[in-house]
């Protein structure tokens, strides 16, 4: 039985003790109820991180609301992605509320942590991710987002080639081992910019692209230089696009986008937007009944801890099992410290222990490369055993053909 089915069992076992307890009725059924929900991907960041920017740039679409709480919306990262319910978050910093910290750990399956710098990234909104035991032994639903990348690399435009440099060192951090799956550097206006990209948007940045080199130059060097030249219609450009995607978007009309769609197509890309769909695919929605289950858990614990009663000790006691035996978190903690680079094997084993852990999809002939025949699973049990038990092999080495050895044993038990 998988940690999805595990977790459901609990929760209604634990729901038929408690359905004398409205309170702790209602808060179990939503979460058995969310099951069958879209994963829940929150957005959080401090102050002028661009949180509505970057979940305007997921959706695709501009999207509004009003109010200091959380805002909740539903869309697809793309046309081959399932849909999610993003939550748009109220800035955390130190005027945050702990109830709105709490709300926000209570409601999310899922974490994108918006920083625009990892030099002073406050960290402490991860850290009280992990404040609880079973959030630290399942910490695997958080991916830090460098929302400013084209800050990072000077407002060029090659900026985005900087920051997934320095996004590469930052992800190999020791203070962020245990805390985030990934670190990804994303231009975030100009991914929200280039996915909703208007005609009046688009007839302006044409009319910049005629202006010769020589004089637009100079009004590129500064935003202030570009808004003192070019008035309200710039500011507009500034706000929407930001003074990279401006200059970037220049740069490609003239070299042939001529048109409101191949711009947007071109825009896009270099924002850093595919790499972070790409993202939230490999750690979330592949694993979604993974971390709706330890959403779950977490919720049962809050349950059990508030509102003890005689069946409390039995069903704490299958909750620590569940959490403690739970492989499918090992497998995605060694999925992003191979996928990050946290964890060094050759460069083909590393390739092999991605796909047998199910880093191409969680069916047994994706994770066997297509050939899901009973002896394709012992052998790769016995070759992953023995790199585990090689003397010569380093200790990071043997934890992680530990964690392999144990997807294929269960590969030949059955289906994770």
């Amino acid at each position: 039985m998988n940690l999805a089915a595990q977790t459901r069992l609990l929760l209604e076992q634990a729901f038929d003790a408690y359905r004398d307890s409205p309170r702790a009725a209602s808060w179990l059924g939503r979460h058995l109820d969310r099951f069958s929900d879209p994963l829940r991907l929150a957005v959080v960041g401090g102050p002028a991180t661009g949180k509505s920017t970057m979940v305007s740039a997921i959706a695709g679409q501009e999207l509004s609301g009003q109010g200091d709480g959380m805002r909740w919306f539903r869309a697809a990262p793309s046309r081959s992605q399932n849909e999610l319910t993003l939550i748009d978050t109220p800035a955390i910093d130190e005027h945050a509320t702990p109830q709105t910290i709490e709300g926000i750990c209570a409601e999310a399956d899922a974490v994108l942590y918006l920083v625009r710098h990892p030099h002073n990234a406050d960290l402490g909104f991860l850290h009280t991710l992990q404040d609880h035991a079973i959030a630290r032994a399942s910490a695997v639903n958080s991916v830090v987002v460098l929302s400013r990348a084209d800050e990072l690399g000077g407002g060029r435009v090659d900026a985005l080639i900087s920051a997934r440099q320095i996004a590469r060192r930052y992800r190999r951090e020791p203070e962020l081992r245990g805390l985030c799956q990934d670190v990804v550097p994303v231009a975030g206006l100009l991914a929200a910019g280039g996915r909703t990209l208007r005609e009046a948007e688009f007839d302006a940045l044409v009319d910049l692209a005629a202006v010769p080199k020589a004089e637009l130059e100079p009004q590129l060097l500064s935003a202030d230089r570009f808004l003192a030249s070019t008035g309200q219609p710039g500011a507009v450009l500034l706000e929407r696009f930001g003074l990279f995607g401006v200059r970037l978007a220049i740069t490609l009309i003239r070299r042939g986008a001529q048109t409101l769609p191949s711009l947007a197509a071109q825009l896009v890309p270099r924002s850093g937007l595919a790499e972070l769909r790409d993202s939230i695919d490999q750690y979330f929605t592949e694993r979604e009944e993974v971390l709706k289950a330890r959403s779950a858990l977490l919720g049962l614990e809050v349950v059990l801890r508030m509102e003890p009663r005689p069946a409390t000790p039995a069903l704490a006691a299958e909750l620590e099992r569940v959490v403690v035996s739970a492989h499918e978190f090992r497998e995605l903690r060694l999925l992003a410290a191979l996928r990050t680079g946290r964890i060094a094997l050759p460069p083909e084993l590393a390739a092999e222990a991605v796909r047998l852990l199910g880093g191409h999809g969680t069916g047994i002939a994706e994770r066997l490369g297509g050939d899901g025949s009973q002896h394709a699973v012992l052998d790769a049990i016995r070759r992953w055993r023995e790199l585990a038990e090689r003397p010569g092999a380093g200790t990071g080495e043997r934890r992680a053909a530990a964690v392999v050895v144990r997807s294929c044993e269960a590969l030949a038990a059955g289906p994770l």
